[in-house]
């Protein structure tokens, strides 16, 4: 009788599996993410029970773990990725691949005209190694040696591992893969682990198809987002400081790895000379030069010339007078500068940020008067207004004559007015900012009106970040800016909003200060990753249209962004059309 209830006890062990096994897989759930998606910390867990991207050589292609308790809280000790390596032994090695855990942030108010209610949002992203240190990020402790000595602390209160997740809960890992120029292209396989306190793990699956092309360095889509001013603010540092460049270096470094142009620091440019020319100072030259090589810089904003300001529009008496003193300076500046930038082959990207939104009459006389100084200098260099490709008033004069770069508002962007510019030499960007909608003066504006182009905020969904160089395309805009990545907002982890005076989440702000995580540079967050992706997606177009013209690629932008007020918010759309891409790059280039 006894050997029979051990027999049925086995069996029952054999079925069923042991008690600990059956616990571990209750107590721990993995799901996969695209980078598009988002999940709330108690939305129900969904997603894919495998990991499956594809990306060019030189490309960073992202997706999300999702840690899931179902059945009773844990503490996950460890998360970790393995080699991905295909048939032949080639790998994309772990020191490719970046891990975050995924903080959420309090929306308070929405923005305007949000899409996404009030509530916790998952956007910055804490590196599990602190990438100054390449070591993690300690936790904050604190102890005494004797009882009612003072409380000595250590670590950060922001770190990324270990972390729990309650019952019910969720908590999110971002994975950067950045696949190397050099690896062959295949598919390549491994694995992603995590570990929690009393034997508890998972795993699942990563295959990463890797296509045969290559991305360039630097960004093709031109790009503006701003200076790092703010900085001093988030680290209580002293502009110019030794600290403060140091900041700010890293925070230039964080934007090439979004594939964005960084704003040259004025510490690395000529100094100039009190008559208008240029004094090219050996160690700075040395150093503006690493700094365009490092960070692949694409672009070059010529400084305005203090030689050229003019005072304000309201001074109706001398508001567009410059003297013939200071007009000699000022264009011996531009001429030195662009001199300086050919002898070096930084010409091409240079512009001259010129005015920004003339609104007045007397604003678009100014425009006229410094665009002629600057083309009587040099004719070659582009000058950048940001207004639209049409008149604000019919009656205020042409500033055509004056502007080179073209930059309107996103819901101010009109395709005929838009094409003519291009078609007459002319380059056209585009910007946002908050949230406005098309003027009474847009000539389409009975159509267009009620209509919202993708605003940048965090209450809405993610894509919004990526369709921006989509649209572009479509339109032959080959620009892209933005006001700020960096600026003061409510608070900058708890309540990340630039108030206006209403709450713009995330408007202006693409950077978390590292302040709380012991990193002396910026955090990175969800919504610059969606940005990347689309400064990427660019690329693929512009490879494809050397290839097959450009109406190949519009059939397929068309499928995720027919026009400004007509574009998908679906993550499978854009996955969809990128590897339409992609498989017509390869097939052409397997052609040749």
């Amino acid at each position: 009788m006894k050997s029979r209830t051990l027999f049925i006890a086995a069996i029952f062990v054999l079925v069923l599996g042991s008690p600990s096994d059956s616990v571990a897989e209750k107590n721990m759930e993995l799901t996969a993410l695209n980078s598009m998606e988002r999940i709330g910390q108690s939305q129900k867990p969904y997603g894919a029970s495998k990991v499956e991207i594809k990306a060019a050589k030189n490309e960073v292609e992202s997706f999300q773990v999702v840690v899931t308790a179902p059945a009773e809280n844990i503490k996950v000790v460890k998360a970790e990725i393995s080699d991905l390596v295909a048939k032949d032994g080639s790998k994309i090695g772990k020191d490719n691949i970046r891990l975050y855990r995924e903080e959420y942030v309090r929306v308070r108010r929405p923005s305007p005209r949000a899409e996404l209610p009030p509530g916790l949002y998952a956007d910055p992203l804490v590196p599990f190694m602190n990438p100054l240190t390449g070591k993690p990020i300690e936790r904050l402790t604190e102890s005494r040696k004797r009882w009612g000595e003072p409380m000595i602390r250590s670590g950060y209160d922001m770190y990324a591992i270990p972390f729990e997740v309650f019952r019910g809960q969720n908590q999110p890992i971002w994975v950067d893969v950045h696949v190397p120029k050099n690896v062959p292209a295949g598919v390549y396989r491994g694995k992603f682990r995590v570990s929690a306190r009393g034997g508890i793990s998972d795993e699942i699956p990563v295959t990463v198809t890797v296509w045969d092309f290559s991305l360039p360095d630097g960004p093709t889509h031109r790009n503006h987002f701003g200076s790092f001013g703010n900085i001093s603010r988030f680290f209580d540092v002293k502009r110019g400081s030794t600290r403060f460049n140091e900041i700010e270096m890293r925070y230039c470094q964080a934007m090439a790895w979004h594939r964005i142009n960084p704003p040259i620091p004025h510490r690395l440019l000529p100094e100039v000379n009190e008559d208008g020319s240029l004094k090219i100072v050996p160690e700075r030259h040395k150093a503006l030069s690493e700094f365009m090589t490092k960070f692949h810089v694409t672009d070059f904003e010529i400084p305005r010339s203090r030689f050229a300001r003019l005072p304000s529009s309201t001074l109706k008496s001398d508001y567009k007078h410059i003297s013939e003193a200071n007009r000699k300076k000022a264009q011996r500046y531009y001429r030195d500068f662009y001199r300086y930038l050919k002898e070096n082959g930084w010409e091409k990207g240079a512009y001259v940020y010129m005015l920004d939104e003339p609104n007045l009459r007397e604003n678009y006389e100014q425009v006229l008067v410094l665009g002629q100084l600057v083309h009587d200098a040099v004719p070659e260099l582009k000058c950048l207004v940001v207004e639209q490709t049409y008149r604000q008033d019919p009656s205020w004069p042409d500033i055509d004559p004056a502007v080179d770069i073209w930059c309107p508002l996103w819901s101010f962007i009109d395709r005929k007015t838009i094409g003519e510019k291009v078609a007459h030499g002319d380059e056209v960007w585009s910007y946002t900012a908050l949230v406005q909608r098309s003027p009474r003066y847009h000539p389409a504006y009975e159509r267009v009106k009620n209509l919202d182009p993708p605003y940048w905020h965090i209450d809405r969904p993610l894509a919004v970040y990526r369709v921006p160089t989509w649209i572009n395309y479509q339109y032959n805009i080959t620009g892209l800016l933005y006001w700020s990545t960096v600026t003061v907002v409510l608070e900058p982890w708890l309540n990340p909003a630039f108030a206006h005076p209403g709450h713009y989440n995330g408007g202006g702000y693409l950077f978390y200060p590292g302040v709380p995580c012991g990193i002396d540079g910026p955090v990175s967050c969800m919504r610059v990753k969606n940005l990347r992706d689309g400064m990427e997606d660019y690329e693929y177009f512009a490879i494809l249209e050397k290839l097959a013209g450009k109406e190949a690629v519009r059939k397929i932008v068309d499928t995720v962004a027919p026009d400004w007020w007509s574009f998908s918010k679906d993550p499978n759309k854009f996955l969809t059309a990128r590897e339409k891409l992609a498989v017509q790059i390869l097939r052409l280039k397997k052609g040749r």
